[in-house]
């Protein structure tokens, strides 16, 4: 996708909320059903916009608290330079070094600033690439919109969710301290257990390594201020000062669990989908889950399965595993010799042995071989008027 430049814009009209809202044009009256099709797909396409979005909304905070705190290191100093009696010289030497500081200053808020205006870009072609959806050239749109699940990574935030996973898997909570300090607000609006949960397995970690005094010093700095609201959860681990991590005790033997930092993994993996507005699962599998539905039937799941049903692939019967069997209103046979649909114009035929052809497949197979037909799937030769025609209700 190419992405035309444009200007930052007004900060404050990007800087909302809640993302813009895609209305698909509707120049002549088109069919409700198209256009009910295209409303409900432009539903799911909210990480779209949400992941470039909340990544320039953490830009801009990042580069607005880095301000705040030169700009006021560097007017504390001069403050002390005008409070102090210092000598000519070391006046000028200090002057100098809040320029230089200034000038450093400078060009990290232009390095920022360009930074803001690609993310700005981003949004903008992202919210450009919606309004394009067109009813009248659908097939197009959902064509376009494959290629985006396939292809279109947003890999700058996969990366930095990658790094906290795998601190994590190493039994390290920094990483994922820092991304809760990063993303504080949204994860306080949204009521967040993830930092209380990291700052308990970090205080049962010290237990585990007998560090009582370190365990209650920063039980005090780091646990006690979730008391308030997280109470209950709060006693149950404190209580661990008086037990071992090799205790027998159910209550607490879970609680030095190695298995407990698995959780730790999935519950970041959901607050960080939930902060970008994504799905757990994948795109890709939700839409194959969807199709998949509609196909599933026991005999899908069979040896004989043929090779055009999608459910002859090991990969995609996993992901119709939990889906329920389609429900037929209507009977519908397809020939497995000539892949043609049993009607009543193409009638199916019973073989001695159970199974079922087309009429017409089985005609030409008889009209070839003087009269006798071969069953493709157990090899059994009979004659063709040994066939019993079936009725399709």
């Amino acid at each position: 996708m190419e992405i035309d430049p444009v200007t930052n814009g007004n900060a404050d009209a990007i800087m909302t909320e809640s993302a813009p809202t895609i209305t698909p044009p509707t120049t002549t009256p088109v069919p409700s059903s198209r256009l009910s099709q295209l409303t409900e797909s432009l539903k799911l396409e909210h990480q779209l916009l949400r992941v470039p979005f909340e990544h320039y909304k953490k830009t801009i905070r990042t580069n607005h608290r880095f301000f705040e705190k030169e700009v006021s290191s560097v007017v504390s100093g001069v403050g002390d330079l005008a409070d102090s009696d210092w000598s000519r010289d070391d006046t000028v030497a200090r002057l100098s070094s809040l320029v230089s500081r200034l000038q450093g200053l400078k060009r990290k808020l232009e390095e920022g600033s360009n930074v803001e205006n690609l993310q700005a870009q981003r949004c903008r072609a992202r919210i450009d690439h919606l309004e394009s959806a067109d009813v009248e050239n659908l097939t197009e749109w959902n064509n376009t919109k494959l290629k985006r699940i396939l292809d279109l990574v947003d890999i700058d935030i996969f990366r930095e969710a990658k790094k906290v996973i795998d601190a994590l898997k190493n039994r390290e909570v920094a990483s994922a301290l820092t991304w809760c300090a990063d993303n504080k607000t949204r994860l306080k609006k949204s009521k967040s257990k993830f930092e209380f949960q990291l700052r308990l397995q970090e205080f049962i970690e010290l237990v585990r390594a007998e560090s009582y005094n370190q365990a209650i010093l920063y039980g005090r700095k780091h646990v006690a201020p979730w008391g308030a609201t997280h109470m209950k959860e709060l006693q149950h681990v404190v209580a661990t000062l008086a037990f071992k991590s090799t205790t027998e005790c159910t209550k607490y033997k879970g609680l030095f669990e190695l298995r407990q930092w698995d959780v730790l993994v999935h519950q970041f993996k959901q607050e960080f989908c939930k902060l970008y507005g994504m799905t757990m699962e994948p795109l890709l599998n939700i839409y194959l889950q969807a199709g998949l539905s509609a196909l599933k039937t026991p005999y899908g799941f069979e040896e004989g399965c043929t090779k055009e049903d999608p459910l002859s692939q090991e990969s995609f019967r996993k992901l119709a595993l939990p889906l329920p069997y389609s429900k037929q209103h209507h009977s519908k046979l397809v020939c497995y010799i000539s892949k043609e649909l049993m009607d009543t114009e193409n009638p199916p035929q019973v073989l001695p042995n159970g199974y079922v052809y087309s009429t017409k497949a089985l005609k030409e197979m008889a009209e070839k071989n003087e009269g006798k037909v071969t069953c493709p799937r157990t090899g059994l030769v009979c004659n063709y008027t040994d066939l019993v025609k079936a009725y399709i209700s």
